[in-house]
C-alpha cells in the first residue's frame, strides 16, 4: 500500500508541477487506532516554482485529489501552510509530528522550530475542546454508539490535558497521550475498547459505556472551566515566515 501511495505522490508532482516537501498519514492510522477498513488519509505540503507566486490573479493554494477507494489524499501550498502556522493551526502540528511519513525532503527539520514558535496553548485547547464536544454531543449519547467516536472524543480531551500540563503541542499518537494523561483507573477499559476498535470495521457500534461517558463529560467541563486562564502564546514574526518561504522557493527550484 505504501508503494501505491508513493506512486500517487509522484503522479501529483508531475501533473501539478509541484514539489512535495512533506507527506504524512493524518488520520486514525497515525493516531494508532485504525480499524480493519480505515482509509489512508494522506496529507502533504507542496511548493510551486517561483514564477507561480508572482501572478496577479488569485491562485489556488490546495490540491484535492478525488477520493479513490481507501485513499483520501490532499495537500496545502507552502504559502497557505505558513499563513496557518502564524495562526497556530493545530493540524500543522499534527502533520509535522506524524509517526507515518511517506516523504520528507528534510522539511520538518527546517520547519518544526518555526512552527513551534507559533504555538498558542489557547488555540490548541480551543481546537481540541471543540472536537471533543462535537463528537460527544453528536454521537455518544445514544444507546448504541460508534466505537471509533469514543476515541475521537478521548484523544482531543487528552490533548487538552497535555497542553494544560506542558504548554507544548501534544503528540499525535493516542498511546503516547494515554500513557501521559489518562487516569490509571480508566486504562483497562480504554485498552479493551482499543482492541475492539482495531479489530472491527469503521461502522462498528457498541452499547454506550456510561462510565466512559461520565469521564468524558466531567473532563469537558473541567477543561472549559480552565480555558480562560490559558495563555495565548507567542506568534512567529511575519518576517521569519516570509524569509522561510522565500528560502524554500529558491532552494527547491534552484
Amino acid at each position: 500500500m505504501r508503494d501505491r501511495i508513493m506512486k500517487k505522490l509522484d503522479e501529483i508532482e508531475k501533473t501539478e508541477e509541484v514539489r512535495i516537501l512533506l507527506a504524512v498519514e493524518s488520520g486514525s492510522r497515525a493516531w494508532g487506532f485504525a480499524s480493519t477498513d480505515s482509509d489512508y488519509d494522506v496529507r502533504f505540503i507542496y511548493i510551486r516554482p517561483r514564477d507561480f507566486y508572482l501572478k496577479l490573479e488569485s491562485t489556488r493554494d490546495v490540491i484535492e485529489i478525488p477520493i479513490e477507494g481507501a485513499f483520501d489524499i490532499n495537500g496545502w501550498d507552502l504559502n497557505k501552510t505558513l499563513r496557518l502556522a502564524y495562526k497556530s493551526n493545530p493540524t500543522l502540528f499534527e502533520w509535522s509530528s506524524s509517526p507515518v511519513v511517506y516523504r520528507d525532503l528534510n522539511f520538518c527539520h527546517r520547519f518544526r522550530p518555526i512552527l513551534e514558535s507559533c504555538f498558542s496553548p489557547r488555540n490548541g485547547i480551543n481546537h481540541y475542546l471543540h472536537m471533543a464536544k462535537g463528537t460527544f454531543y453528536s454521537y455518544l449519547r445514544e444507546a448504541l454508539v460508534p466505537v471509533k467516536k469514543y476515541f475521537y472524543a478521548l484523544r482531543p480531551i487528552l490533548a487538552c490535558f497535555w497542553i494544560l500540563e506542558r504548554g507544548t503541542p501534544p503528540p499525535m499518537s493516542f498511546r503516547d497521550l494515554a500513557e501521559g494523561q489518562l487516569e490509571r483507573g480508566m486504562m483497562p477499559l480504554v485498552k479493551k475498547l482499543l482492541e475492539i476498535k482495531v479489530n472491527a470495521p469503521e461502522v462498528k457500534r457498541i452499547p454506550r459505556i456510561d462510565m466512559l461517558n461520565e469521564y468524558i463529560e466531567k473532563h469537558l467541563a473541567e477543561i472549559e472551566e480552565k480555558l480562560g486562564a490559558i495563555p495565548e502564546g507567542g506568534r512567529a514574526d511575519w518576517a521569519v515566515l516570509n524569509n522561510f518561504f522565500l528560502s524554500e522557493v529558491e532552494n527547491q527550484w534552484s
